[in-house]
């Protein structure tokens, strides 16, 4: 049973075969037959040069070539298209080299026949054609050349070209960058001319659309320094433009370089075949796998003129573009034609020769009611060329790759498509008309971190705020304070009766306490930043914290210092002035104090209002997450335009007033003063707050930028200044009342001296009196005896001056003065102590003699 099946099957299939050869030889024995019928009515010859790049850096006359003799074939067999004129070709490969291109041109204008124009590919090869073919009154027609340098009429007057210019693709990168947020761009280029142009019109489209280039890279035949330094200068959206032999080197070193992934996109031209990143070319090897590239191609977008007609419809060829494709593969024969370079433009090709054949014929036309013909075409003489020119301007048709029709400067108008790699493959993501502007998008985009990359390291600002729980902690302890405050100005008000409250000059008390709650009012202010109070805001509380801060501290340490000044002007006062306070003169040093804080206050507020202003600080990349993020991090400040021109007046002269009042409370330490009692506490107050303004200051100024340590040291030291205030001024004064209560009329006199009664200060201030007059007559007594001393000596002089004569002996006699009594004390000085005499004011001669003295001899040689 088996055996008859196979052979009936080998049997049908022969028979399938016979039947497709008898068919395949009735076709081409059809085709033969009207190709020579066309022959026959087509009896003149036109022959256009055609030049291909077979090999090279780009080999796109693979895949041009055999389109280009499709399109002829075509033409020839159309009897509407040049009725009397049969095209032919003479191709020349240029291997994508100029100088070799331009020499193939001279072989095809030396040697017959006439070339009526010239197809050509391959940008570089075109733009040496294109500029040397206008002295041949030339039209070269490229079908792939897309230079935007080839768009310059001046430079190529007889250029036309059925690819779009590399320029079509800048409106649709433009138009990409838009869609996707993206304001940074990178480029990487190959050098030629092609790529180089190309850049130069990119740049000036993103530049008009607000857009920054950050980094441009080139490089002739070594991608590896343009594409580290792309990773150095932090690229993520790269723009390449370069042929495919050069982008298998770029992505094998963006690979190493781990320049791709879902940080990255790369924007690359799309004319490559599919798969164009497989082909090994031994000219120009890699150090790569193809895997590898084709890991660091995912995720890669590609831009590239709409070549092949998308609709289902017949064409000007009387084809449909998805026919076109089935012929084109049965011609190449192969099965993979993404190998085939060249392929994708082979659509363009074909449409060039139906361009220019649909222009050769209206040319015909033309002429023939000029009597003349395509024959009289020759390189002198441009009347030809004229027609030709005009027709190929008015050329529209719908072609395999699209409408074909030429700008004024010869481009082709035509769509862009955009494509992206996706898991190996690429997928079409829209589709852009920039005559239109509009973006055809079908959502197909995949990205690896679930949306468009970022088009530099997203920095987010963060602002650096006081801890709350820190700012709450501080909060309660100055809320604990201004409570303590209000109790003490209770105890104030409600003992004011008691002496000593009383004779502690209880008002300027309750305005050092209102002061010192003033300043822990402050800190609320201080804590509040960026967490609490919007931008617009913070200068208000910038302006409100240091009005409280200023004036708190000129009331709560203006009062003190009124007191202590008091306190040294009575203790300096001449013994006989009347040592009694006056409250006029204690307010009056306050006031001055205030009025000045106020007045440089207002000044700077109208002159130099404080306003807010950010510092940043070094960036902080996050190491628990995969976010391609770095914080900045800020801080507030509130400041002024000559900042440190008003800290170092308000500085200055509340430094002058602290320095005074320590000196002041350093001379008056020992001081007990009746009318301000507890004048003690209140110097021990003004060291603690010296001590712990000179602290605070230097050391704020240097941790500025520090909020936490900067809120917790200026609160810390204005708690401390205004507790310890407080509390040496009032805890005394509380802790004395409740130990002896109003009794019996008893009253506390001083806390810082020994409690006596009234009867007891009279007592002693009588006896302080009775010590003066007792002075007075005791330095009277001291003037008389004084005198007498000066007369005795004198008479003592002079008895020894008797006795000298006496003896007949010399003796030293030394006059004295009366007054110089220092010279009576000298000269006793100078005798031995047998020698002395002693003087008694009581006796008739005024002296009384020594035992041990008699004056022999021997002693008045001495003398």
């Amino acid at each position: 049973m088996n055996s008859v099946f196979n052979y009936k099957s080998l049997r049908d299939v022969l028979i399938n075969v016979k039947m497709l050869l008898k068919r395949w030889i009735l076709i081409s024995v059809y085709n033969l037959i009207w190709i020579k019928v066309f022959e026959c009515f087509k009896h003149k010859n036109l022959t256009i040069g055609g030049i291909f790049p077979m090999s090279g850096s780009w080999a796109g006359g693979q895949g041009c070539l055999p389109a280009v003799e499709m399109a002829l074939e075509d033409v020839n067999n159309n009897s509407d298209i040049l009725q009397d004129f049969y095209l032919n070709m003479d191709p020349k490969d240029s291997k994508c080299l100029p100088g070799l291109g331009t020499k193939k041109l001279y072989e095809l204008l030396y040697n017959e026949p006439t070339k009526i124009m010239v197809l050509t590919g391959c940008s570089i090869v075109s733009t040496f054609v294109a500029q040397a073919a206008k002295m041949w009154n030339l039209i070269v027609l490229g079908y792939g050349s897309s230079s935007p340098a080839l768009s310059h009429r001046e430079r190529f007057p007889t250029f036309f070209r059925t690819h779009p210019s590399a320029t079509l693709h800048n409106p649709t990168r433009v138009k990409l960058c838009q869609k996707f947020g993206w304001k940074r761009i990178a480029t990487i280029q190959e050098t030629q001319e092609l790529f180089t142009s190309t850049v130069e019109d990119l740049e000036e489209r993103v530049k008009k659309a607000g857009i920054e280039v950050s980094v441009r890279q080139n490089f002739l035949t070594d991608p590896t320094n343009a594409v580290r330094n792309l990773k150095r200068q932090d690229a993520r959206i790269i723009i390449g433009v370069f042929y495919e032999n050069m982008a298998r080197k770029v992505f094998c070193q963006a690979y190493k370089e781990k320049l791709y992934g879902k940080k990255y996109v790369w924007i690359i031209i799309g004319w490559y075949p599919d798969n164009w990143y497989k082909k090994k070319d031994p000219k120009w090897p890699v150090n790569c796998t193809a895997d590898q590239i084709k890991e660091a191609l995912e995720g890669h977008i590609t831009t590239e003129a709409v070549v092949l007609h998308q609709e289902n419809t017949v064409t000007q060829s009387g084809m449909t573009s998805q026919r076109f494709k089935e012929r084109l593969d049965e011609k190449l024969n192969v099965t993979d034609t993404s190998q085939i370079v060249g392929y994708p433009e082979a659509p363009l090709a074909y449409d060039a020769v139906w361009a220019l054949a649909l222009a050769l014929n209206k040319t015909s036309m033309q002429l023939a009611e000029q009597k003349k013909s395509l024959e009289h075409f020759d390189y002198y003489s441009n009347d030809v060329t004229r027609e030709i020119y005009s027709a190929m301007n008015n050329t529209r048709f719908l072609g395999v790759s699209g409408n074909v029709a030429f700008s004024s400067e010869g481009d082709r108008i035509a769509w862009t498509q955009i494509e992206q790699m996706i898991n190996g493959t690429y997928r079409k993501l829209g589709y852009y008309d920039y005559n239109t502007d509009n973006l055809t998008w079908f959502d197909a985009e995949k990205w690896k971190g679930e949306k468009p990359p970022p088009d530099r390291t997203e920095i987010e600002p963060f602002l650096r705020v006081v801890t709350y729980s820190l700012f709450v902690s501080v909060c309660a302890l100055a809320a604990l304070g201004i409570i303590f405050g209000i109790v003490c100005l209770c105890f104030n008000i409600v003992n004011k009766h008691r002496r000593c409250i009383a004779y502690s000059q209880p008002n300027m008390n309750n305005i050092t306490i209102f002061g010192c709650m003033v300043c822990l009012v402050s800190i609320f202010l201080l804590g509040l930043d960026g967490q609490f109070v919007e931008p617009d805001t913070f200068p208000l509380i910038c302006q409100i914290r240091c009005w409280l801060l200023s004036l708190g501290f000129t009331l709560g340490y203006g009062g003190m210092f009124s007191k202590i000044w008091t306190v040294h002007r009575l203790t300096t006062a001449r013994k006989k002035e009347k040592k009694k306070v006056n409250s006029c003169e204690l307010y009056t040093v306050l006031i001055v104090i205030l009025v000045l804080d106020v007045a440089c206050l207002t000044t700077w507020q109208i002159k130099d209002p404080l306003y807010r202003t950010v510092e940043t600080f070094d960036m902080e990349t996050q190491t628990n997450t995969d976010e391609d993020i770095v914080y900045q991090p800020q801080l507030e400040h509130c400041t002024s335009k000559n900042m440190s021109v008003w800290l170092g007046v308000i500085f200055g002269y509340k430094g002058i007033l602290l320095l005074f009042g320590i000196f002041l409370a350093y001379e008056t330490r020992s001081v007990k003063l009746k009318q301000v009692n507890d004048s003690r506490f209140v110097g021990m107050s003004i060291y603690n707050v010296v001590v712990l303004c000179v602290i605070t200051a230097p050391i704020t100024l240097l941790i500025n930028n520090q909020q936490d340590a900067s809120f917790a040291f200026v609160s810390l030291a204005i708690l401390l200044c205004s507790l310890l205030s407080t509390g040496l001024i009032f805890v005394p004064k509380m802790i004395e009342i409740k130990k002896r209560p109003k009794k019996y009329n008893s009253e506390i006199k001083t806390i810082t001296e020994s409690h006596a009664s009234r009867e007891e200060e009279e007592r002693h201030q009588k006896l302080l009196r009775e010590n003066d007059e007792f002075k007075n007559q005791l330095s009277e007594l001291e003037d008389q005896i004084k005198d007498l001393n000066c007369q005795l000596e004198k008479r003592s002089q002079q008895r020894l001056a008797i006795s000298a004569e006496y003896n007949n002996s010399p003796i030293f006699i030394r006059h004295f003065e009366c007054d110089d009594v220092a010279s009576v004390h000298e000269f006793r000085t100078h005798l031995p102590d047998r020698y002395t005499i002693t003087i008694d004011p009581c006796s008739d001669s005024g002296f009384v003699k020594n035992s041990r003295f008699s004056v022999s001899d021997q002693d008045l040689e001495f003398l």
